[in-house]
């Protein structure tokens, strides 16, 4: 595993939820997910209801999850691509994923479980200047104003 993936990994544990994205009959969709590392693999806990597990299972997703709503000073954001197909959850992955919402879009909550492992792996890390607020007082993200520095790494887990 190299350093990028190390990275990748420990950013990915400190959050808990992220979003899964696909194609279903040819349109891109975007949907939130709970997750787990174990091993090298992404473990994802989704809806049933929702359907999307039916896309995703045997194709190609990407997963990415962010602090962006954390107020932290540096912000960063980090996607899994790879194939994912359905597991059945061991009882320590279960207990990693503690418990699910009661209800999702009014139904109740019914889990379906994902293993993805990841090909390509992708973090970046957004590092304000000191002192530099992440929001304008205007709303204006500083990300306009020319403040920040951003630094994007695309690590191909296959490449020789």
């Amino acid at each position: 595993m190299s350093t990028d993936d190390l990275r990748a990994i420990d950013l990915l544990g400190r959050v808990r939820y992220g979003r899964v994205a696909t194609s279903m009959r040819a349109m891109p969709f975007v949907a939130p997910a709970r997750h787990i590392v174990k091993d090298e693999n992404v473990v994802l806990r989704m809806h049933r209801g929702m359907g999307y597990h039916r896309a995703c299972s045997g194709s190609v997703v990407a997963y990415g999850a962010d602090n962006f709503h954390t107020g932290e000073p540096d912000l960063w954001s980090v996607q899994f691509t790879g194939t994912a197909s359905m597991i059945r959850p061991t009882t320590d992955e279960l207990a990693l994923f503690g418990p699910g919402p009661h209800h999702v879009d009014g139904e109740p909550f019914e889990p379906v479980y994902m293993s993805l492992t990841p090909q390509f792996v992708t973090v970046h890390v957004l590092e304000y200047a000191t002192g530099q607020p992440a929001e304008q007082p205007t709303g204006q993200p500083a990300e306009l104003s020319g403040s920040v520095s951003v630094s994007g790494r695309r690590h191909d887990r296959h490449a020789a």
